[in-house]
């Protein structure tokens, strides 16, 4: 913590190497997180995909995921770009390259990556002190979760994303990670892919201990192989809170729903 601090005292020195005042956030994540951080007020732009927080529901919109308005961008002459690769496509990608416009890109794979780059916004935004305070206390809840919901032998999971066709997530989707604060893991973590397409044969042969879906008739399907572990014991859970999809400070309690979710007696 001391060391966090110093590096707090050090940029607040030359704190004006870093200012910024004018941001376009091109995620909702990252949306998100810069309200998180107090600082919407540098916000002049953001990319929509899905309902904004209240704070910014007046903000002008730079386009919708995959789907970039570069010359609605470049009018609001911003002096800081916040980026999650997969909400631009890849030619856009470039074309923001070329512009030199200082960008910080986040994308994290697992929920530690997930409060370090929370730390690493707030410095860029030039408020690092208050990426140290939120990061400190989403660590604290997370080592929490992870006592609390702990097994020796964890729970094999399947997360179902989608059904027609399949897809589940791989060991390097954040979500992922979540499963294993809750004591479980995930059947297909060994898969690099954040989204991979799986067959139901595939599915029937790790044969998870528990299915989780955020659709009662998805899981309910489930029901026509009871030879799987989890039908079996009745374990297709539902999950409904959203939040997983949104790799914020919010997530870390919306890991705690799905803790809650997996293990209701812990």
């Amino acid at each position: 913590m001391l060391r966090h601090w110093l590096a707090v005292l050090l940029l607040a020195v030359s704190g004006s190497v870093y200012a910024v005042e004018r941001v376009v956030s091109l995620a909702p994540s990252l949306s998100e997180i810069v309200v998180e951080l107090g600082s919407a007020d540098l916000l002049v732009g953001v990319l929509d995909a899905g309902e904004r927080p209240a704070e910014l529901k007046d903000l002008p919109s730079v386009g919708r995921y995959g789907q970039l308005d570069m010359e609605r961008l470049l009018s609001l002459k911003p002096d800081l770009l916040l980026l999650w690769p997969g909400s631009v496509g890849p030619a856009q990608r470039e074309q923001l390259k070329r512009l030199n416009i200082p960008t910080y890109v986040a994308e994290p794979h697992n929920l530690e990556q997930l409060t370090a780059q929370i730390e690493a916004i707030a410095t860029q935004l030039g408020r690092p002190e208050r990426g140290v305070r939120l990061a400190a206390d989403l660590h604290q809840k997370l080592e929490a979760l992870r006592q609390r919901y702990r097994r020796d032998k964890p729970l094999q999971v399947f997360y179902q994303v989608w059904d027609r066709p399949l897809y589940t997530v791989g060991g390097g989707q954040i979500i992922s990670d979540a499963l294993k604060v809750c004591g479980a893991r995930n059947v297909f973590a060994d898969l690099r892919l954040p989204a991979p397409q799986v067959s139901i044969e595939a599915v029937l042969q790790r044969n998870p201990e528990v299915i989780l879906a955020s659709d009662q008739a998805q899981l309910d399907a489930w029901k026509a192989w009871p030879q799987v572990t989890a039908v079996a014991r009745k374990q297709l859970l539902l999950v409904t809170d959203k939040g997983l999809e949104r790799p914020s400070g919010q997530m870390i309690e919306a890991t705690a729903k799905l803790c809650q979710v997996i293990a209701p007696d812990r």
